[in-house]
């Protein structure tokens, strides 16, 4: 394990940390380990564009059909 050091946070983020923390009855922390490992190890799931894909007639135009793959 190694130690991360994050500075100059705005308080108000700290204060948000600590509140959700105790919502979950973790340290800060704890939480703040929480919040990494969930956007950095979870898998990811469907960008913006596939879930548009999936809606039918969502992407019919030229335009999003070519330019956003």
């Amino acid at each position: 394990m190694v130690n991360l050091i994050v500075r100059n946070i705005d308080e108000k983020i700290v204060d948000a940390l600590k509140a959700h923390a105790g919502k979950h009855e973790r340290s800060a922390e704890a939480e703040h380990r929480r919040i990494l490992e969930s956007a950095l190890l979870r898998p990811w799931k469907k960008s913006f564009t596939e879930a548009l894909k999936n809606i039918p007639g969502a992407c019919r135009t030229y335009a999003f059909e070519h330019t956003l793959y």
